[in-house]
């Protein structure tokens, strides 16, 4: 009985707060992102965006952003050839939501779980900037693996890193593991 009542308490836990993030997420998107008329991303989504973009023209290519009049996405750019379009999906924040549910389901104490969520966070939101510089450079380089590299192998690196940091939360660092 004690067992269900461990699974049961993490279930809760973490579809409690789950919905909660979701719904605070979106929220903060209907009263921030345009999608009838003139479209414009939410403020995360241009971030990650122009940081991409910023790690890019770093990188040593000459990489542009632009809202896309469309939709709900912004087209990016290198040498002037569109290669990618980054849209809210591509935030990493849906991800981060589903990093930090789990972590919470496994809570320890709150400074440990709220450090690790953070640099978790961070460190998901960071990977997912490179993803895109990556995936971006690749798409310039070789257009014919557009499914391979956005569909699959890009997908495994920032939910690897997600899964990872679960598997690290829970070996080091969750009072579930005494």
């Amino acid at each position: 009985m004690k067992s269900n009542k461990t699974v049961i308490l993490f279930l809760i836990k973490f579809f409690g707060v789950y919905f909660l993030l979701f719904l605070l997420y979106s929220v903060y998107l209907s009263k921030n992102q345009k999608t009838e008329g003139i479209f414009a991303c939410a403020p995360i989504t241009n971030t990650v965006a122009k940081q991409t973009q910023f790690l890019l023209n770093n990188l040593g290519y000459s990489a542009e952003i632009e809202q896309n009049t469309n939709e709900v996405s912004i087209n990016l750019f290198i040498n002037k050839k569109l290669v990618a379009r980054v849209i809210e999906g591509c935030n990493a924040i849906s991800i981060i939501i589903l990093f930090i549910s789990f972590i919470v389901a496994f809570a320890s104490n709150f400074k440990a779980t709220f450090l690790f969520i953070i640099v978790g966070s961070l460190l998901i939101y960071l990977t997912n900037v490179f993803r895109i510089a990556i995936i971006a450079i690749a798409l310039y380089k070789y257009p014919e693996y557009q499914y391979f590299l956005h569909d699959i192998l890009f997908p495994v690196i920032i939910y690897g890193i997600t899964f990872l940091l679960w598997f690290v939360w829970i070996q080091k660092f969750s009072k579930l593991k005494k």
